[in-house]
């Protein structure tokens, strides 16, 4: 594509911080808090998203496994989450024994709906996995009240969301612990990498554990834990990102304008910002009852467009359910998300714009 959907922006400066960590040879760390990278990196996180701790591991999905394991989720517990996710939230579930239970989205902008979400409350659920999908941030207040009056456990699965913020709070921080993902596509990158925030002590304490086999002094395994540290060289990606980011998000956030007042007049859905919410415009997305014909179009140009989530996890065939998710269902035949990174250009926007015309016009 000339266009692709996402890429990593990457320069010198994360080129020549590679370099320097492979002269070194210091490539990982065993360390209970991690490398000199790591910790650097962790510092700038936790300040960035203005959280206490920041704890960086090997992938998103490792950031989501460490915190099911810090609030004790077991075999037979059930964890609340919604199906039109990528498979990543579900497996971390799975893979601590616990039982995924899918929740229904809302249309305006495809995250957990919360009264659903109290319909599908057992004696068996243990905790929520509220997801802030394309950068949108979930309707956590409604979310918390009702996990707070169950006795449910928050994960908020920000994987997509780093530097979208709730009436001047970022995603992340709204609940116990706050997973994200530094994957390629995402708004800054590691190469691959994830992190987990939280403002307990304690939790942090268990979570640097969990990441390095349960252990804090050598041999001392404490409680169980796998290998989910992240390399120096990830780390020295990082910190060079993070310190990139505002000027990236900023350029998403002009590019969704640009392209919103482009496409306004057209008979599809466009994304909006509900209020007090600042979203990282990750991706942006559209709905129209015409989406693979739009799709193969704006293709046919060179433009990335990508239907995300078009099964949704309780359709795959792993965790088959036969359940009514009927805006989950909607969302997976019309949701189109368009092009808007700091690499797009106006004209790139514009070529989006006069090809979706042509189509819808």
């Amino acid at each position: 594509m000339k266009i692709p959907i996402n890429i990593p922006i990457l320069g010198n400066e994360e080129i020549n911080a590679v370099k320097a960590i492979l002269r070194e040879a210091s490539l990982t760390s065993a360390a209970n808090i991690g490398g000199k990278n790591v910790q650097e990196f962790e510092k700038l996180a936790s300040s960035y998203i203005k959280s206490k701790f920041a704890i960086a591991v090997n992938s998103g999905t490792a950031a989501l496994q460490a915190a099911l394991y810090a609030l004790d989720v077991q075999i037979g517990d059930e964890v609340l989450l919604p199906s039109f996710t990528f498979v990543a939230t579900a497996n971390a579930v799975f893979s601590v024994g616990a039982k995924p239970v899918f929740v229904d989205i809302l249309k305006n902008n495809y995250t957990m709906d919360p009264l659903d979400l109290k319909k599908k409350i057992t004696k068996k659920s243990k905790a929520v996995i509220p997801v802030h999908l394309y950068g949108n941030v979930a309707y956590i207040d409604q979310i918390s009240e009702v996990a707070k009056k169950h006795g449910l456990r928050i994960i908020e699965d920000a994987a997509q969301s780093l530097g979208s913020t709730f009436k001047g709070k970022h995603t992340g921080t709204f609940s116990d612990i706050g997973c994200y993902s530094l994957y390629p596509a995402k708004v800054m990158t590691s190469g691959e990498g994830g992190l987990i925030v939280t403002n307990n002590k304690k939790l942090t304490e268990k979570l640097r554990m969990i990441r390095n086999h349960g252990m804090v002094h050598g041999y001392d395994t404490k409680i169980f834990g796998l290998n989910l540290r992240l390399p120096e060289i990830s780390a020295a990606i990082a910190k060079i990102q993070i310190k990139k980011l505002p000027k990236f998000l900023y350029k998403r956030r002009k590019n969704a304008k640009i392209l919103t007042d482009l496409i306004s007049t057209l008979d599809i859905t466009i994304p909006k910002e509900r209020k007090n919410e600042k979203v990282n415009w990750y991706l942006y997305t559209i709905a129209t009852k015409n989406r693979n014909k739009v799709m193969k179009k704006l293709n046919m140009k060179g433009i990335g467009a990508a239907a995300y989530y078009t099964i949704p996890v309780h359709k795959t065939p792993f965790y088959k359910k036969k359940i009514k998710l009927l805006n989950t269902d909607w969302a997976a035949s019309h949701v189109l998300s368009l092009p808007v990174h700091p690499g797009v250009s106006t004209q790139n926007l514009a070529l989006i714009a006069k090809t979706l015309r042509e189509e819808l016009g």
